[in-house]
């Protein structure tokens, strides 16, 4: 969009919709008499108060409708990251983990407390099932396997995963064995752009957020099949049928229900133009920079629709970052989680991706109210500021290119990564 003053950038063009969406008209005008008209508590025993919960029990069914489920299996949380935890509350105190190297921050860190194995990535990011069923143990009860990864677009094969857990459960239920083993997938990243419907993905807990769909931050939701057994994280009301006690977030709930009604509705207009946008300003650097490094998979349906991930070899992406702000184009460099404490990406670490590579990347996102024009012009920012950047460092297309490809391919392609293993 344009903006104005002497000193302002000719448009302000925002694409880091992977970090957070604005909330949509519609969802902000379906949440608007929550706040105001009626603000009841809705575990209050009047009138009023039942119109209120009625409203936020009619945003369950919907949610849960949208997803394919009962409405009494979906648990409303303060976002992805307690869903997550939610979902981890489902182990046993020796119950073990596997999960896949580039799982969100927040599931590795509950991984983190439980014995678990590590499962390897292919460059591309993309996890083999066949490590998963390597890496199950006689003791293992959650395998975690996001839908789609946040920072390179990456998507799993999830419904090949729940057949391995599948086997794996008919095996120890024909032996006479009564370790449960449950399959997570955290589907918050992929929710605008692939279905969720639970008994297509074959999961059996899975998380959603409504901050990366045009909704609301802060609510979330686990949904966990009929025959898992959660343990609230949270006590105190028994909301939530004992499993998330507080006071119910009737607003946001409603919101996250217009929000995914949105989403599931628009998905077969939205992902191709995202994805004819993303390939615009890929192949437009591309062009520009031959020794850029463009990370995930290279087939469109392996990968999320609205996602670039590009790194500029041996210039320092926080100073491409301001350059751009200053233009008025807004990327990030990863998961805004690690961007915000300026840690290296756990990512581009289990990919392969040499520190010299990894120190230039962008994370580039496209969304719903991104025109083309947006595209061209971030490009044309884009292509100027990593111009000048390499002219300030005084590098070489010899150096950009050694860097560039050779490194990342002597790294990543070169090695084990590329059939990906177990930690």
């Amino acid at each position: 969009m344009p903006v104005g003053g002497p000193n302002a950038p000719q448009r302000e063009v925002y694409l880091d919709f992977a970090a957070a969406t604005p909330v949509d008209r519609r969802v902000l005008a379906a949440m608007q008499p929550y706040w105001s008209a009626c603000f009841y508590n809705p575990s209050a025993p009047y009138a009023p108060a039942r119109g209120a919960r009625d409203a936020y029990e009619r945003a369950r069914s919907s949610l849960a409708r949208l997803i394919g489920a009962r409405p009494d299996c979906v648990v409303l949380t303060a976002g992805a990251t307690e869903a997550n935890n939610l979902a981890f509350a489902t182990l046993s105190e020796d119950g073990h983990v596997v999960v896949d190297a580039i799982e969100h921050e927040s599931v590795l860190a509950c991984a983190a407390s439980h014995p678990r194995k590590t499962v390897l990535v292919a460059p591309d990011g993309r996890v083999d099932p066949e490590d998963i069923r390597r890496a199950i143990r006689p003791k293992t009860e959650l395998v975690s396997v996001e839908l789609a990864n946040g920072e390179i677009g990456t998507i799993q094969p999830v419904r090949q995963i729940a057949c391995i857990v599948a086997q794996e459960r008919a095996r120890r239920l024909a032996a006479g064995q009564d370790r449960p083993i449950w399959l997570h997938t955290d589907a918050s990243q992929a929710a605008g752009a692939l279905s969720v419907e639970v008994s297509s993905l074959n999961c059996d807990l899975m998380t959603l957020s409504a901050a990366k769909i045009y909704g609301p931050k802060q609510v979330g939701l686990l949904w966990a099949a009929d025959d898992v057994r959660l343990r609230p994280l949270i006590v105190g009301g028994g909301q939530e049928s004992g499993l998330r006690s507080g006071t119910e977030n009737v607003a946001g709930v409603v919101g996250f229900a217009q929000a995914l009604e949105l989403a599931t509705r628009m998905r077969a207009e939205e992902v191709p133009e995202l994805r004819r946008l993303r390939n615009l300003l890929q192949r437009r650097l591309a062009e520009e920079f031959p020794w850029a490094v463009f990370s995930g998979p290279r087939q469109d349906k392996l990968r999320l629709p609205g996602l670039l991930h590009v790194s500029f070899p041996l210039l320092d992406a926080r100073r491409l970052v301001i350059s751009l702000e200053r233009r008025g184009v807004y990327v990030g460099t990863g998961s805004a989680c690690a961007a915000s404490r300026m840690r290296s990406s756990h990512v581009l670490d289990a990919i392969g991706v040499p520190r010299q590579v990894a120190q230039g990347s962008l994370r580039i996102t496209i969304g719903r109210p991104t025109t083309e024009e947006d595209i061209r012009y971030a490009a044309d920012q884009i292509s100027e500021v990593v111009s000048g950047e390499v002219r300030r460092c005084g590098l070489t297309d010899r150096q950009l290119t050694e860097a560039g490809r050779a490194s990342y391919n002597d790294a990543v392609l070169g090695g084990s990564r590329q059939t990906g293993g177990l930690l």
